[in-house]
C-alpha cells in the first residue's frame, strides 16, 4: 500500500484546536516573556555561521537541553535523532530528559528564563499553549530549512500537520506523530471463532452476546484511560450527526451533551455495561494492566485507543495477537458521515522556547528528528507514523496494527476529522471522574449527561478562561 498517497488524500485536523491541555499556571509563568526573554542579539552572540547545513547558525560545540515527554512513544527516537545530530556536529552535545510531568518541572524553568531548548509538550500534565505562546519560537523557519538529505523539510510532510500547532497564525508547535484513533482487536481470535468487527453499536451490541457466551467481555477499561471511551463516543456520534455536533461540542454549547447523537451513543454504551458486556473493576485498575487483561489475557474483545497502544502494550500482548483497528462504529446506517471516516490527527508538539539558551540547538535537534533516518527509525521502532511522507513500507514492518492504520486511511479519504476542546480546556481530570463511575455501572446514563454538561459549563461560563470559537 502506498502510504504517501494514503496520507496527501486526508484532511488532517479539520477543526484542531491545540495538542496540550490548558493547565492553570501562575501569573508570573504568563508575565516572564516580556521580562526574561532574549532579545536577537543575545540569540546571535550564541550561534554560529548559517549554512547549508547549519541552517539556524548553531554555534560549534554546542550544548542542547531536550525534555520529552515519556509517555507511549517513550524517549528514545529523540535520543536516536540527538546521536545523528552530535555525528554532524562535532563536539556538540544533547542531553535527552525524560519526564511524565511537563509543567510541574518545566514551569519553575520557563519563570526563571531558563527553560529546555528543545521540549515534548505533551501527556495530562502538559503545558497550556494559552499561557506560553508569546514565549515560544515560531517554527516556519524549521519547515523552510532543507532535511539532512536536502529537501525542504516542508515538501516532506503530509498535509495539514501544522494546523495543531498553529494558533493565531504561529506555528507555535510542530506536532511529530501522526496519530490514528480506532477500535482494536486481535484478528486471530477474530478468525477464530467467525466473528467480524461492528460497524453500528447495535452490531456490538450482538457481538457482546457472542463474547458472553465464549466467556469474554466486550469491552475493558483502566481507571486513568476511562475518557478512551468518550473519545470513542464523540468519534461515533461526529460520524452520526456530522460538524454539527463536533461544532456544539467545539464551542461548550449549552445542551451540547444532550444532542440526539450524543445521547445516541452513551445509551448503546449504557446497554453494554447493564448487559455485563464491559469487564468490571477498571476503576480500580491502572490503565496499562487493564489493556494487557486485552491485549495479553484476551479477556476482552475490544478496546479503543490511538495508534500509541501497540508500542504502548508491545511486551505484554499476546505471540500471534495480531493487533488491528476499524473505525469508530455509527449509530445507523444513514449517518451523516460514513462508517470508513475517522478520527486522526498530529499529535506530541514540540515546541522551542524563544528564551531558551540554544534556540538554533533546538530547531537543529528538531530538523533532525524531521529527516528520512529518524522519522523511518520512529515509524519501525514505534509501529506508527510520523507527519514525514514516504517512511511507512507495505508490510508496516511487519506490523498488523501499521498496515490497519493505511487502510484505513485509505478508506476513509477526507473524511478524516478531530476536534480539540477536551485538551484545549483542560477537561480530562474532571471527566474522568464521571466516566469510570459510568462504565462501573454506578451512574446511568442522564448521570453521565449531566456530569459532562456541568464540567463544560462551567468552563464556558468562566470569564477567565480564553474561548476560541470554532467556525
Amino acid at each position: 500500500m502506498n502510504t504517501t498517497r494514503t496520507y496527501d488524500r486526508r484532511t488532517i485536523v479539520r477543526g484542531a484546536l491545540a495538542a496540550a491541555a490548558v493547565i492553570p499556571l501562575s501569573s508570573a509563568l504568563a508575565a516572564c516573556a516580556g521580562s526574561g526573554s532574549k532579545n536577537d542579539s543575545d540569540k546571535e552572540s550564541q550561534g554560529g555561521t548559517k549554512s547549508t547545513d547549519n541552517p539556524f547558525g548553531m554555534a560549534d560545540g554546542a550544548t542542547v537541553d531536550a525534555v520529552i515527554f515519556d509517555g507511549g512513544y517513550g524517549t528514545d527516537y529523540v535520543s536516536f535523532a540527538a546521536a545523528i545530530m552530535q555525528k554532524n556536529f562535532a563536539g556538540s552535545s544533547v542531553k535527552v530528559s525524560a519526564t511524565t510531568e511537563i509543567a510541574q518541572e518545566l514551569q519553575p524553568r520557563f519563570v526563571g528564563g531558563d527553560p529546555p531548548d528543545l521540549i515534548d509538550n505533551s501527556g495530562e500534565n502538559a503545558i497550556g499553549f494559552s499561557t506560553i505562546l508569546d514565549q515560544l519560537e515560531d517554527l516556519g523557519d524549521v519547515l523552510d530549512a532543507d532535511n539532512l538529505e536536502g529537501t525542504p523539510i516542508r515538501d516532506t510532510l503530509f498535509g495539514g500537520v501544522e494546523a495543531p500547532g498553529t494558533f493565531d497564525g504561529k506555528l507555535a508547535a510542530l506536532n511529530y506523530v501522526l496519530t490514528v484513533y480506532a477500535v482494536w482487536y486481535s484478528a486471530s481470535l477474530f478468525d477464530d471463532n467467525g466473528w467480524q468487527p461492528p460497524q453500528t453499536w447495535d452490531d456490538a451490541i450482538a457481538l457482546g452476546g457472542e463474547a458472553k457466551k465464549a466467556g469474554k467481555y466486550l469491552f475493558l477499561w483502566g481507571k486513568e484511560a476511562a475518557t478512551y471511551y468518550q473519545t470513542l463516543a464523540i468519534a461515533s456520534a461526529i460520524k452520526e450527526g456530522g460538524d454539527e455536533v463536533r461544532l456544539a461540542l467545539e464551542n461548550l454549547d449549552a445542551g451540547c451533551w444532550s444532542l440526539d447523537p450524543v445521547q445516541g451513543v452513551f445509551e448503546a454504551m449504557g446497554e453494554i455495561v447493564s448487559k455485563g458486556y464491559m469487564k468490571p473493576g477498571g476503576s480500580g485498575t491502572q490503565f496499562t494492566a487493564a489493556q494487557a487483561q486485552w491485549s495479553n489475557n484476551q479477556d476482552a474483545l475490544l478496546y479503543p485507543s490511538g495508534s500509541w497502544i501497540e508500542n504502548e502494550m508491545k511486551d505484554q500482548t499476546k505471540s500471534g495477537f495480531e493487533m488491528t483497528g476499524f473505525p469508530e462504529m455509527t449509530l445507523t446506517s444513514g449517518s451523516a458521515m460514513p462508517y470508513t471516516a475517522m478520527h486522526s490527527t498530529a499529535g506530541e508538539p514540540f515546541i522551542i522556547p524563544s528564551n531558551a539558551k540554544n534556540v538554533a540547538g533546538g530547531k537543529e535537534l528538531l530538523r533532525t528528528m524531521l529527516s528520512q533516518e529518524a522519522a523511518t527509525n520512529f515509524a519501525k521502532s514505534k509501529l506508527a507514523p510520523t507527519i514525514v511522507k514516504g517512511t511507512v513500507p507495505d508490510d508496516g514492518f511487519g506490523s498488523t496494527a501499521l498496515v490497519s492504520q493505511s487502510k484505513m486511511l485509505t478508506d476513509a479519504g477526507s473524511d478524516v476529522f478531530t476536534w480539540g476542546f477536551v485538551d484545549l480546556y483542560g477537561m480530562n481530570v474532571d471527566q474522568l471522574v464521571v466516566w469510570n463511575s459510568f462504565l462501573a455501572g454506578d451512574a446511568s446514563v442522564s448521570d453521565l449527561t449531566s456530569g459532562l454538561q456541568k464540567i463544560t459549563d462551567k468552563i464556558r461560563d468562566d470569564d477567565s478562561i480564553k474561548k476560541i470559537k470554532v467556525t
